[in-house]
């Protein structure tokens, strides 16, 4: 059985997954930053709410993934507040500015997060060594780490996503991610033979407001009037999608 995990950017979204058949949600906030952590309240809801698994994303801003002391703090706190709601899990990474896994940080909130499990975010496509990470993150303790195998999307990388899980030989789930549609679930899968995709499974939604403001936008360089929700159907195409034999 090949399981999918939506990247929810809402607990609307995570709403849509969940009937679309998705086993688990990464949910979190700013999707055209990377995701960064969701509110308080997406998260108590979302555990209130869903059936499935909610692992929130620990990221406390866009952009790279070398911190200071206080993002640092900001993330021990933001594990404690998923720990106290009873989260399924969480979701980091931390790198050095060498491009290395940050080890010692990264062993604090994994120690923090216990008996959360941990999924490493695509930081790992930003380290300056893929296999070595690997290594680093399975003596870490991690449970997966989500991959695009280092490149744009994960079918540009699907040769390395293959090379990665063989690699990891059953000590750590390799999750592909960043592109995943229906139109190539199928040739991932043939690919890499991983077990386990995430996608957003998004669509723009657009606005219902009558007047519409057009001389400034938000800061968004995008539509000012649309926002993107996940799919229930699109979730479930792509599970029937991964699970036809072939």
């Amino acid at each position: 059985m090949v399981n999918i995990e939506v990247c929810a950017n809402s607990l609307e979204s995570a709403l849509a997954a969940q009937k679309g058949g998705a086993i688990r949600v990464e949910l979190c906030d700013n999707l055209s930053e990377g995701g960064t952590t969701p509110s308080y309240a997406q998260i108590a809801l979302a555990k209130e709410i869903l059936s499935i698994k909610v692992y929130p994303i620990i990221r406390p801003r866009g952009g790279d993934f070398l911190y200071t002391n206080l993002e640092f703090n900001l993330m021990k706190t933001d594990i404690k507040t998923c720990k106290a709601l009873n989260c399924d899990g969480v979701v980091i990474g931390i790198l050095k500015a060498d491009g290395s896994i940050d080890k010692e940080r990264c062993a604090e909130l994994i120690e923090l997060a216990s008996p959360m499990p941990v999924t490493f975010h695509r930081a790992f496509d930003m380290s300056n060594n893929l296999e070595t990470s690997l290594e680093d993150i399975i003596s870490l303790g991690c449970e997966r780490i989500l991959t695009s195998g280092g490149e744009s999307s994960a079918i540009n990388g699907a040769d390395r996503i293959a090379k990665l899980i063989k690699l990891a030989a059953g000590r750590i789930i390799i999750m592909p991610g960043a592109g995943i549609n229906t139109n190539n679930i199928t040739e991932l899968i043939k690919t890499t033979g991983a077990l386990e995709f995430h996608a957003s499974a998004k669509y723009p939604v657009k606005s219902t407001m009558i007047f519409k403001n057009p001389k400034l936008n938000m800061g968004s360089t995008a539509d000012e009037f649309s926002y993107d929700l996940t799919d229930a159907n699109t979730v479930k195409m792509l599970i029937e999608l991964a699970n036809i034999p072939y």
